[in-house]
């Protein structure tokens, strides 16, 4: 089901395919942040990707709470965005010598992919609110909130620490 096909024909519809879009991307999520934790030189960079791996289990989790409590199947769809974002960090950092700068670029991959994330699950809790699923928009709210922290932590770490490093 792509998104502007004729299978999304409600509001419903386009939500659960979100759903599905954003549970691709997390399990996605959960392969790439232990590669990008190897890559990574600052240990507090490296542990902060381990820690957003264990809350990203906890959002995998959250998402499979989601469509049972909305009466959907617990499914994936391909999520090209999130392919991208992950395959040009890929890209990147095979291409990076300087670990400093390396690691100035692991942050920027993973803000590319905190900021998709943030952009789905905000919209996805507009839209359970307006379907009348309060339910389903605190469960995904507790995610957005969780993914709006982790990019405040990895500005902060780049503005405070790596992206200077980087420079010198």
């Amino acid at each position: 089901m792509g998104l502007f096909t004729k299978d999304i024909k409600t509001m419903d519809d386009l939500f659960v395919h979100q759903l599905q879009d954003i549970y691709y991307a997390e399990k996605q999520l959960l392969k790439a942040l232990p590669k990008m934790a190897d890559k990574a030189t600052e240990p507090l960079l490296k542990q902060g990707f381990m820690t957003h791996l264990q809350e990203t289990e906890v959002h995998v989790q959250r998402l499979e709470q989601v469509f049972a409590t909305h009466g959907a199947e617990v499914k994936a769809v391909t999520c090209p965005a999130i392919d991208g974002i992950i395959k040009e960090a890929d890209e990147t950092a095979g291409e990076v010598e300087d670990k400093k700068v390396l690691d100035a670029a692991l942050i920027n991959a993973a803000q590319a992919a905190e900021h998709y994330e943030i952009a789905r699950y905000g919209s996805l809790i507009a839209w359970a609110r307006q379907l009348g699923r309060n339910d389903c928009a605190a469960v995904l709210q507790k995610t957005l909130d969780e993914e709006k922290t982790t990019d405040k932590k990895l500005t902060s770490l780049a503005e405070g620490k790596v992206n200077m490093r980087a420079a010198s």
